[in-house]
């Protein structure tokens, strides 16, 4: 687990805003490694972790798009069933909210990227480092899962 830089962006929700962006990040040979786009009543918010976070800076500096950094988490995640659902019973056992998530397929057969805004990114994270879980912890302590409560 690895806390990262992720850039949010609001975005006029025209044709061609994102793919401007995404065009500028390509030709400075930035790699985008997870990004979504929600749509909005105003504009539309753009959420994405790059390979090179000033570079990605002076990409939307140069185009005149707003931009904020957040830190977030980014988890190595098996790419089946039930690994998604794993990861967030033990953030909800441990009462750590997802604010947002996002998850985006990974350069390596069989992984994938979960990107996780959490009430305390340095708690979660020190949780899902943790290769024994206190959710084993919990579960023989008699506590149910919060999900199931």
């Amino acid at each position: 687990m690895d806390l990262v830089p992720e850039v949010t962006a609001y975005l006029e929700n025209k044709p061609g805003r994102l793919a401007k962006i995404c065009s500028a990040l390509a030709q400075q040979k930035v790699d985008i490694q997870a990004l979504s786009v929600m749509e909005t009543d105003g504009p539309s918010v753009l959420r994405f972790v790059t390979t090179d976070l000033e570079a990605t800076r002076s990409v939307l500096t140069s185009i005149g798009t707003e931009y904020r950094i957040t830190e977030v988490l980014a988890v190595p995640l098996e790419n089946r069933t039930g690994s998604l659902a794993k990861v967030l019973e033990r953030l909800a056992e441990e009462h750590i909210n997802v604010e947002y998530a996002y998850v985006s397929t990974n350069g390596t057969p069989g992984k994938s990227l979960g990107i996780f805004h959490t009430s305390n990114p340095k708690r979660a994270s020190q949780i899902l480092s943790d290769p024994a879980g206190s959710a084993a912890a919990s579960r023989s302590a008699g506590r149910r899962p919060l999900h199931s409560r």
